[in-house]
């Protein structure tokens, strides 16, 4: 035999034994009795055996065919235990998953949900990289999933999207009593401002990019967040943080008609780890969470307000 036998000619031959007619099997596989006399017919074929005699009674094993039969079920028996132990695995998944995140991420994501992650996968060691420099960075072999906030580069690894933060533009009341608001995107170029990169601000159809000389450059929204609460100038922050209780009464939009570009996050993970059941299921776990009103960032429970829908294509960074 040159070639591997066909299991489903294997398991059309064992309902057909159990059976003992061709038309009772083709009932049980909802098929025509046609196609279950021709699997038979190409297992013993294959086999050089003959398995079971054809008469108007049905169908009579021989005793090839009855041994067959014996090897067949255990084997059959056999799949189906695997099956239900790789079942078992993928709802309690075991081993150790290393993943690769902002830190921000780290800490307004992963953390809140860690408890509801440990209790769902009890089996399951957790080992978190923050990294908070090289928005652009890719992912070292030895991590099973990478979180980027930006489009990846050729990668070899699949992605996943999820949705996206949308940010505005805010500043404190004392800033904008003592400098004024910008009443114009190019105004912002007077206005002390933190942030990093090129500000890619929209209205409808327009774009516009001011040419900024930030007096603070960095994109953690931890630190622009503080910069803005002090009155020291303008910055871009995710909604989600300018509107919490605690800096809502704080902060006042800058430009609310101009949205600065959101920003995207994407998971990354190698192509056959997806079957594995620990990167399968953070993965879903995580889906339940971000950008839905189960979000732990959010207070009020209004993600719409906040997250902008997965399918969006990855932006090109803070």
């Amino acid at each position: 035999m040159t070639q591997h036998v066909d299991l489903n000619d294997v398991r059309t031959f064992v309902i057909a034994a159990q059976a003992g007619t061709l038309s009772a099997a083709g009932k049980t596989l909802n098929q025509p009795a046609s196609t279950v006399s021709r699997s038979l017919t190409r297992l013993e074929r294959h086999l050089g055996v003959l398995l079971a005699q054809r008469g108007p009674k049905g169908l009579i094993l021989t005793d090839a065919g009855r041994e067959y039969l014996l090897s067949c079920r255990r084997a059959l028996r056999t799949l189906t235990d695997g099956g239900e132990f790789l079942e078992a695995r993928r709802s309690d998944p075991s081993g150790t998953i290393k993943i690769a995140c902002p830190v921000t991420m780290a800490r307004e994501i992963v953390a809140p949900l860690l408890k509801d992650f440990i209790t769902r996968f009890p089996s399951l060691k957790i080992e978190i990289e923050p990294y908070s420099f090289g928005w652009d960075q890719e992912p070292s072999e030895d991590v099973d999933v990478f979180f980027k906030l930006r489009a990846p580069k050729d990668s070899v690894r699949k992605v996943r999207n999820y949705p996206g933060t949308a940010r505005g533009l805010f500043a404190s009341p004392a800033y904008v009593n003592a400098a004024g608001s910008p009443a114009k995107p190019d105004e912002l170029i007077v206005h002390h401002c933190a942030g990093s990169g090129v500000w890619k601000l929209s209205r409808g159809s327009k774009q516009f990019s001011p040419n900024i000389a930030f007096h603070l450059v960095t994109s953690d929204p931890g630190i622009n967040l503080a910069f803005a609460l002090d009155g020291l100038g303008i910055t871009v922050l995710p909604l989600w943080m300018a509107k919490h209780p605690n800096n809502r009464s704080r902060l006042v939009p800058i430009l609310p008609q101009w949205k600065p570009e959101p920003i995207t996050l994407c998971a990354l993970f190698s192509g056959s780890s997806r079957l594995t059941p620990k990167v399968e299921g953070l993965l879903d776990f995580l889906a339940e969470y971000i950008g839905t009103d189960r979000d732990p960032r959010i207070m009020d429970g209004r993600a719409k307000e906040y997250f902008t829908d997965p399918t969006l294509s990855p932006t090109s960074g803070p």
